[in-house]
């Protein structure tokens, strides 16, 4: 049985948009000022990473597909994926192989069935 992932509010950085903070970009940074109304946790201020945000394990790591990824390097490591004839997952191509033996082995993986989630496309 497949559970769908949780979802969680956006987690910004507070006031980053007014003028003053134009420079800061909208990602999440922990708040340390000692006047920082974020860091005590009021409601207003939106809301922070927490531990209570977690998946179940048994979800972890799953994609929207539903499957999981497995990153592979070299040829023998997708032959070794395609003889073992494991359901349910995807393979992601490491970056550092050129685009040539990116090619050659999403070939090979859709060849075999395998999703490539980076693959190349020539």
């Amino acid at each position: 049985m497949i559970m769908k992932k949780k979802g969680h509010p956006r987690f910004n950085v507070p006031n980053a948009g007014a003028k003053s903070r134009s420079r800061v970009k909208e990602r999440w940074r922990k708040q340390r000022g000692i006047d920082s109304k974020k860091r005590v946790k009021k409601s207003f201020a939106g809301a922070e990473p927490t531990i209570g945000y977690r998946n179940p394990e048994s979800i972890r790591g799953i994609r929207a597909s539903g499957n999981r990824a497995i990153m592979v390097y070299n040829t023998e490591q997708l032959r070794e994926i395609i003889s073992g004839a494991e359901k349910g997952y995807e393979i992601t191509l490491s970056g550092a192989l050129s685009r040539r033996k990116k090619a050659e082995l999403s070939k090979l993986a859709t060849d075999n069935g395998i999703n490539v989630t980076n693959g190349v496309s020539s």
